[in-house]
């Protein structure tokens, strides 16, 4: 296998399923020749031509809007928003109309369509450009949610989110587009609604999404010369969640840390903590189910204080010694 930035296996995915179906296409502002802020679409206009890679206006509610009307006429649209703080002017169409479709047309209409969008503090960018909305999304029935934390994990995921017959929304947090793993070449899918464990141990579970699952696993070699065993557990998906593999781990090892980017007040980790205690897993806790999460502030530009606003490995380390006393 290869070794790949986040970003290279994100554009690889988007390339081969645009190859693989002609109905395929990407909408957005400055995809084309820019290649979008990121740069993740940098080098498709060029290959798949204007009318596959189309820029747009800066009207997130429109860029939206012809995304759900194009999969209801049998594309699919893989629609960017520019940062995920936008995706609050795409909520009509997204949430009332794409959301809804299928359902109230008794599954006689489908929205095959992928909204994707970076999300996350770290890069200076301020209140309004660093937010992370996954727990906002996941409430909506009809959506699905998807925080890919890997290379290997962005190309086979987006890969099934563009194949999936309902609207996903795909976030991924701007700082993992610089990291880099082993992504294998050629096709393959990965599951929607499936956890992966990221690492195995006995002592604690640590349930962690995004850039938290990174955060997560530097921990974990910290602790483990202390002695300390962590399983990390990483949902992928928050909508659907896959249930089954956290509370298989948590009865394990009795103890749980969730460790999210989002504010802590309503998050998706609020809803995992839910999950565990309303399953078989609560008889085995040895501790009360901890979580750590984004402060319930706007992310400030100072770059200390935003580094305060999120949970940081060493917050990681301190969450872990606590359950274990």
């Amino acid at each position: 296998m290869a070794e790949k930035l986040y970003i290279e296996a994100l554009r690889e995915g988007l390339r081969e399923e645009m190859l693989r179906d002609s109905s395929v296409f990407l909408i957005g502002e400055d995809i084309g020749v820019y290649g979008g802020a990121f740069g993740v679409t940098k080098g498709l206009v060029q290959e798949f031509g204007e009318k596959r890679v189309i820029d747009t206006p800066i009207s997130e509610t429109a860029i939206t809007g012809i995304g759900v009307g194009a999969a209801l006429c049998g594309m699919r649209p893989v629609v960017e928003i520019m940062f995920s703080d936008f995706t609050t002017l795409a909520m009509e169409q997204l949430v009332n109309q794409g959301a809804k479709i299928r359902y109230m047309f008794g599954g006689k209409a489908k929205v095959p369509m992928v909204l994707r969008t970076p999300m996350g503090s770290g890069t200076g960018a301020a209140a309004q450009h660093s937010q992370s909305f996954p727990a906002v999304f996941a409430h909506f029935p009809g959506l699905k949610v998807v925080m890919p934390s890997t290379p290997y994990d962005v190309k086979g995921l987006i890969k099934a989110a563009i194949r999936d017959d309902n609207p996903v929304v795909f976030f991924e947090h701007k700082l993992l587009y610089r990291v880099k793993g082993e992504v294998p070449e050629g096709d393959y899918v990965l599951p929607l609604g499936k956890a992966d464990i990221k690492r195995k141990g006995n002592d604690v579970t640590i349930i962690a999404g995004s850039i938290m699952v990174i955060k997560a696993l530097e921990a974990a070699k910290e602790l483990e010369k202390e002695g300390i065993d962590v399983e990390i557990i990483d949902p992928v998906t928050i909508k659907p969640l896959d249930m089954e593999t956290i509370v298989k781990s948590v009865k394990k090892t009795g103890r749980v840390l969730i460790v999210e980017d989002d504010p802590k007040s309503f998050g998706w980790g609020a809803e995992v903590a839910a999950g565990i205690v309303e399953s078989e897993a609560f008889d085995y806790l040895d501790a009360p189910v901890k979580r750590l999460a984004g402060r319930d502030i706007p992310i400030p530009y100072n770059p200390n204080l935003e580094r305060h606003a999120v949970p940081q490995i060493e917050d990681i380390l301190k969450g872990v010694k606590q359950i274990l006393r």
